[in-house]
């Protein structure tokens, strides 16, 4: 493909390294069909998979002052497992120091969701409780510590062979799912934030508080009319509770990037790093993201540092 032109209010990123999550499974698959609706309803309008990246700024477009020639960035924008990305100003910030670019890539995306799934949705407090489904995953591990850095009290749910890393992110109790079933553990929540959606509404509703917030954020494990009826039934019963059922969308900004920033350099938040990848290896990388089971983030070098 050729090299993309430097546009107004653009910037031209030479990528060092792309990071990966299960939506970009739902981009080259073409589902829940919903997706189409943004990448094309016969066949892919780009066909070049990936959101987040980390890079060095190649060129600036004109009326782009804050940043220069040679500055390293990390964001999101669309076909990220590319060695050139052009990138709207509001949608990249300076990379995070002490953060390799391939450590840097795993962020933006994952860590925006949890970041806005606590803050903008849960509107999570110091001391209230929180269970996360999925807390070895691309968005678990950085809800655990967005969610500590917000002074709650946290609850992680994963396999055992992954709790000594979801304690070691600073969660308070780390649920065994193949020893202890969580939903009838006799414990209520504040909150619950389901990655997985594994189980049923009615059991996950079961251990949240009459007065509590549920977070539904998972698109895997369903399809056709069933994919629909996970997707609406929260939406739907809501308003006939006192309980919050919520689905929500996480939109990238350059703000929210700065925060994830400010919190790498306080020293409350890194990422995890399951597997690192070659540009010509992404159709496997997207295989294994897709079979499930990932602890942390999958995330493609572009450029051998």
């Amino acid at each position: 493909m050729p090299k993309p032109e430097v546009q107004a209010s653009k910037i031209l990123v030479r990528v060092h390294a792309a990071g990966l999550h299960i939506g970009d499974c739902f981009t080259v698959r073409g589902t829940p069909f919903v997706v189409r609706m943004e990448t094309g309803w016969r066949r892919p309008k780009s066909g070049v998979p990936g959101y987040d990246f980390s890079g060095v700024v190649e060129a600036v477009g004109e009326g782009v002052t804050d940043f220069a020639v040679g500055d390293e960035v990390y964001g999101e924008c669309p076909g990220s497992c590319a060695e050139f990305v052009l990138v709207a100003k509001d949608k990249l910030t300076a990379k995070p120091n002490g953060l390799s670019h391939v450590e840097a890539a795993a962020m933006p995306t994952s860590a925006l969701a949890a970041l806005h799934a606590l803050r903008d949705v849960a509107k999570l407090q110091a001391s209230e409780s929180l269970l996360i489904n999925g807390a070895s995953g691309g968005i678990g591990t950085f809800a655990v510590q967005i969610a500590k850095a917000f002074g709650a009290e946290v609850t992680g749910v994963c396999s055992g062979n992954n709790a000594s890393l979801v304690k070691s992110l600073g969660a308070d109790h780390v649920v065994d799912y193949n020893a202890v079933d969580f939903t009838n553990s006799g414990n209520q929540y504040d909150c619950i934030f389901d990655n997985v959606e594994n189980r049923n509404l009615s059991d996950i509703r079961r251990v949240l508080k009459p007065s509590g917030t549920l977070i539904c954020n998972s698109g895997t494990g369903a399809s056709g009319l069933a994919f629909w009826i996970r997707l609406l039934k929260p939406l739907v019963l809501s308003p006939f509770s006192k309980q919050r059922l919520c689905r929500y969308l996480s939109v990238p900004t350059r703000k929210d990037l700065e925060v994830l920033s400010e919190m790498v350099s306080d020293e409350k938040l890194r990422p995890v790093v399951s597997e690192v990848y070659r540009l010509d290896s992404v159709a496997k990388a997207l295989q294994d993201l897709e079979s499930g089971r990932t602890v942390g983030k999958r995330v493609v070098r572009v450029i051998e540092a």
